[in-house]
């Protein structure tokens, strides 16, 4: 199986990851302040929203690229 064809195969399961589940999140750590020894961070949450359009063009581009023959 060549790169190119991962690469398809990759971008199909991202994008029905994506139309499945919406949205992720992830913990950004911010340092708040740092006095000498004492230092205080913050844990923020943040959430990023997949598009519905994003999600559905990667599974179009990754069916694209597994239909179309590589060139040798």
């Amino acid at each position: 199986m060549t790169g190119i064809k991962m690469v398809g195969i990759g971008l199909i399961v991202a994008g029905i990851l994506a139309l499945v589940y919406g949205s992720f999140s992830y913990t950004k750590e911010t340092h708040a302040a740092k006095i000498g020894a004492l230092e205080l961070s913050v844990m923020d949450k943040e959430t990023v929203n997949v598009p519905v359009w994003a999600a559905v063009a990667a599974i179009v581009v990754g069916g694209f690229v597994l239909l179309v023959p590589a060139k040798s």
